[in-house]
């Protein structure tokens, strides 16, 4: 029998850095005078790049760089915590020769700090970071290059997910997606994904297979 091959977000999914994030960007949102409540909330899942574009265009390129500066600065040591049961689940699938990936929104730097800090080294087959696409989340563009990668198709591949963002983008690229109400009510995802769970705690191969 073949596995799916599983690709992971990783934010939200793999480490439980919403709530710090949130924190970062609420308080930064006022201060940049964006006039949007819960700033952080309305930019959850996309690239820096993308929050560049659509919400700073119109300030100076001297504002933008400091934007991307305190933010950048602020991912180099905030903590990263597993979320619950993810790490042991990812070696799990790994034990029985699932085909992993790793599709994220955050750069390359932070998930390199990741990998040594939770020693992911050599779990995912393929990792894709915001250093590789030109369209974030919501396009599909990131989940279609890591089955490329992986020379699979769309069809074979599992999504694991908690971003709004992120689901639209699994599912655009014609994949199952699993939701993680991590982030967002369990209430808010059910019609947008195949399965909700509240994290990786009680998740088995057994219903790896099942999905």
């Amino acid at each position: 029998m073949k596995f799916k091959t599983a690709l992971f977000d990783f934010d939200g999914v793999i480490v439980d850095t919403e709530p710090i994030y949130d924190i970062f960007w609420n308080e930064a949102g006022e201060r940049y005078g964006t006039g949007i409540d819960n700033f952080a909330a309305v930019i959850k899942g996309t690239t820096l790049p993308y929050i560049m574009e659509k919400y700073f265009s119109d300030r100076t390129e001297e504002f933008r760089r400091m934007v991307i500066n305190e933010s950048t600065e602020y991912e180099s040591t905030m903590p990263l915590p597993a979320m619950p049961g993810s790490l042991e689940f990812l070696h799990l699938l790994k034990k029985n020769g699932v085909q992993m990936g790793l599709v994220t929104s955050s750069d390359n730097a932070k998930v390199e700090r990741a990998f040594k800090l939770h020693h992911l080294e050599n779990i995912f087959d393929t990792v894709v970071t915001a250093d590789r696409i030109t369209k974030g989340k919501p396009d599909p563009m990131c989940y279609l290059l890591a089955a490329d990668d992986l020379g699979v198709s769309p069809a074979d591949c599992l999504v694991f997910e908690d971003s709004f963002a992120g689901i639209q983008a699994g599912t655009a690229a014609g994949m199952r997606v699993i939701g993680l109400s991590t982030t967002n009510p369990e209430e808010s995802l059910k019609d947008k994904v195949y399965e909700v769970i509240p994290n990786f705690e009680k998740v088995t191969f057994e219903d790896y297979l099942k999905w």
